[in-house]
């Protein structure tokens, strides 16, 4: 019998932006990755996967109950890694986009559960800098992310430790799968912002997969914050390693 998949999925708030995708199988292992856009696309993609979907991690909100302010669990992820230079993106139902969230309509369309804790499929929101600060002991964010004032050359460098840092995870065999070094040799050749943006989100989606297996394999390693039925993020333990410091702003040209 095909053992059961677990998938990672950076889902886009809205249904024009791009979708990254990845599954493992039930050892940990890297089965295939890419993007899409619509909701369909997801679908017929999750339909293609070689087995019953376990756990799924997604990079989105899953359960927003409130109707303005930040979520119990945001809260509680920013009390944890706020120190090591992590935000979290406000979620409440006076966004339109939240109001439901595109997660949870997925789930439910699916019928995987959003208690983390249930048996049977799941669904588990995730978030990808907590992860990697948690899992790999980094001091600070990794900065791969576009931001305002992030040039391309600290994202460049930044992509470059991510790649490093993904292939360490032996679980994920990802050296020599096909998949993974279309990515990587993507964002190795990368010469303008929107190269970068095109390979984030399947990375991203990989990252996310691996949690997914984390939380089937070893859900000792995670940790939930928040409340479910209220909303969940599932997360590396609040981490205790030293924290790196800001980076210097860049002094302008002739100062």
């Amino acid at each position: 019998m095909t053992g059961r998949v677990h998938v990672g999925i950076d889902l886009a708030w809205g249904s024009t932006a791009r979708t990254g995708l990845a599954a493992v199988d039930a050892t940990g292992r890297l089965v295939a990755s890419t993007t899409v856009v619509t909701d369909d696309e997801v679908d017929a993609w999750l339909a293609d996967l070689p087995g019953p979907v376990g756990v799924v991690a997604v990079d989105a909100p899953l359960e927003v109950r409130n109707a303005t302010g930040t979520r119990a669990c945001e809260r509680a992820v920013a009390s944890a890694y706020g120190r090591y230079g992590l935000g979290c993106h406000v979620a409440n139902r006076s966004r339109p986009w939240f109001d439901p969230p595109r997660g949870e309509t997925l789930a439910r369309r699916h019928g995987w559960s959003l208690d983390p804790y249930a048996g049977g499929p799941v669904a588990i929101e995730v978030y990808p800098h907590a992860a990697l600060i948690g899992l790999f002991g980094l001091g600070r964010v990794l900065p791969y992310k576009a931001k305002a004032g992030r040039d391309l050359a600290t994202r460049q460098a930044a992509f470059a430790q991510l790649l490093a840092l993904l292939e360490s995870l032996a679980e994920l065999g990802l050296p020599g799968h096909p998949d993974w070094e279309e990515q990587a040799a993507a964002v190795r050749a990368a010469t303008r912002p929107v190269h970068l943006e095109r390979a984030e989100d399947r990375l991203d989606a990989v990252l996310c997969a691996h949690l997914a297996w984390r939380w089937s394999d070893d859900p000792g390693s995670l940790h939930v914050y928040g409340t479910p039925g209220e909303g969940a993020v599932v997360a590396p333990p609040p981490p205790t390693h030293p924290r790196a410091p800001r980076p210097a702003a860049p002094t302008a040209p002739g100062y």
